[in-house]
């Protein structure tokens, strides 16, 4: 079956079906998905849905467009909710520069995203990074935290060349591929996917974002990942079944889920 390792089920673009699409996903083949936090204003919801529904887990963290809001209690607010047993990493965190071009606002994420590293080294878990325009610099915090023994992560919707992706994967990170792989512009990641071994790919969709051929532009849904499946055994030259049955494994591995215990 497929999991779905980082969704926004807590957006406003699902408040009029939610509970209805999110009990259909085991029917339509997701085993299990994780809401991802990004959101000061949003811990709770994410909890909410986690404590709702037995397949669904959750991380809790700041997303760098929202450094600014981002205080000694929020930390420790994400410290806390670390520790609920069905939060699975820390995230999304990371460097974001495509609104925030000036050099201070940079530094504030700097700051922002080493002090969530910080907290998913304290509590031993792993973290789950967004980085956008920031290649370079998101390498740099990651490598040195990675090559001090930390415990492993996950590089959420990769973005950038096969370059990269050779030094996160060697230090023994997954790739999150989501709906972008099915675009036929997306040349570059085409080629990361080629590259990577399955057993360092996750499957993702950050819906209700990125939805994947047929239906880009459309709001975006774990029942969608079937496509990008599709596209990873295409590209990989093996069974669709693989890809699914190897990129589960790999997300109850990173996240140390029983699955027995996703149901």
């Amino acid at each position: 079956m497929i999991f779905d390792t980082h969704a926004h089920y807590d957006s406003g673009q699902y408040d009029e079906d939610r509970d209805e699409l999110l009990a259909s996903m085991q029917a339509q083949g997701v085993s299990c998905i994780v809401n991802s936090c990004a959101d000061v204003d949003k811990f709770g919801s994410t909890v909410a849905l986690m404590e709702k529904y037995p397949f669904v887990y959750g991380t809790v963290g700041v997303h760098p467009d929202d450094a600014d809001k981002v205080t000694k209690d929020v930390l420790d607010e994400i410290v806390h909710l670390s520790r609920h047993e069905k939060t699975v990493a820390i995230g999304e965190i990371g460097l974001d520069y495509y609104w925030h071009k000036e050099k201070v606002e940079q530094l504030r994420q700097h700051g922002v995203f080493r002090a969530q590293m910080d907290i998913a080294r304290q509590e031993k878990m792993p973290f789950m990074v967004h980085s956008r325009d920031a290649c370079a610099d998101t390498l740099n915090i990651v490598k040195e935290y990675v090559d001090a023994g930390m415990y492993g992560g996950i590089i959420h919707c990769f973005s950038y060349e096969k370059e990269t992706a050779r030094e996160y994967l060697k230090r023994g990170l997954y790739l999150g591929i989501g709906g972008v792989v099915t675009f036929k512009n997306a040349r570059k990641l085409k080629e990361v996917v080629e590259y990577a071994p399955l057993t360092q790919l996750l499957l993702e969709t950050d819906c209700p974002y990125l939805s994947p051929e047929p239906f880009r532009g459309k709001r975006n849904s774990s029942a969608n990942l079937i496509y990008v499946v599709k596209e990873i055994a295409r590209l990989k030259g093996v069974a669709e079944e693989e890809v699914m049955e190897v990129t589960e494994q790999n997300a109850y591995k990173i996240f140390g889920i029983k699955k027995s215990k996703a149901k």
